[in-house]
């Protein structure tokens, strides 16, 4: 399973392993706050497309579209997230304010259809 939760949320025990997928690190968030098992900032969008998408509800399908093209071309920084659902739980960090349309969710979708393939 692949939860998805803001790092200004409370650690809970269904949480399973952390990991911070945020290329910036969080403001006001101390790495003993977020009681997670990596920082993996490779696995948040690039620069250039995080500030085309500008968390803009209506770049949505596109944005996921690129950054899941993105994702395809570094294999190597997806695989621990995959090994770590293989084991159990997951929870992705995000520090975005709109809770629907940000990186973790899009990363959330990406990973789970991911293992679906691996399983099949």
């Amino acid at each position: 399973m692949v939860f998805v939760k803001r790092v200004y949320e409370t650690p809970s025990p269904g949480d399973g392993e952390r990991f911070l997928v945020e290329r910036l690190w969080p403001r006001g968030i101390t790495k003993e706050a977020l009681a997670m098992a990596a920082w993996i900032k490779e696995a948040a969008p690039s620069s250039e497309l995080r500030r085309w998408f500008g968390h803009d509800p209506s770049k949505w399908d596109e944005f996921r579209l690129r950054y899941f093209a993105e994702l395809d071309r570094k294999p190597d920084v997806v695989r621990p997230l995959l090994e770590a659902a293989t084991r159990g739980t997951i929870t992705l960090l995000y520090s975005a304010r709109d809770t629907k349309h940000n990186s973790a969710i899009a990363l959330a979708e990406y990973l789970s259809e991911r293992f679906a393939q691996r399983s099949d």
